[in-house]
């Protein structure tokens, strides 16, 4: 008898593979597009200081055309936390690219652009393993 899992589950699982999400000293995830989007029909999982906010589907779209653009390896979606039982919460995606943060900034459209982007990982937390090509560096976007 096989076992298949939902999509809640499956996020969840990965979500906390490095330990309890909530907990600040548990190493970030940094889920692909996919592992974050499939199965995301909840409003407000993301991106929901926008006006109006996007629903994930919309959020999903654009962050698939930003990882098209020439010179991005990757985009990831950091999970801080799982504070809302139907899905995890994320405030920052990371572009793997070659582009300056204000190229990246201009790949999403103004309705939905992040509050501040720059370059490097963050300080106050650690992330998980992202291979970072050779001449590309992370770019956090981040959404208040």
């Amino acid at each position: 008898m096989s076992t298949t899992i939902n999509p809640l589950q499956r996020v969840t699982k990965r979500v906390n593979r490095n330990g309890e999400i909530n907990d600040p000293a548990t190493m970030r995830p940094l889920l692909t597009l996919v592992e974050y989007f499939d199965g995301n029909d909840v409003d407000g999982s993301i991106w929901c200081n926008c006006s109006p906010p996007p629903s994930p589907a919309e959020a999903y779209a654009v962050q698939k055309r930003v990882r098209a653009q020439p010179g991005v390896a990757d985009v990831r979606v950091e999970i801080a936390m799982f504070d809302i039982p139907e899905w995890s919460f994320s405030e920052v995606v990371w572009v793997i690219t070659s582009a300056t943060p204000e190229q990246v900034e201009s790949w999403f459209p103004k309705a939905v652009a992040p509050d501040t982007v720059s370059i490097g990982w963050g300080i106050s937390a650690a992330y998980e393993p992202v291979e970072v090509p050779p001449g590309m560096h992370p770019v956090a976007c981040w959404w208040d």
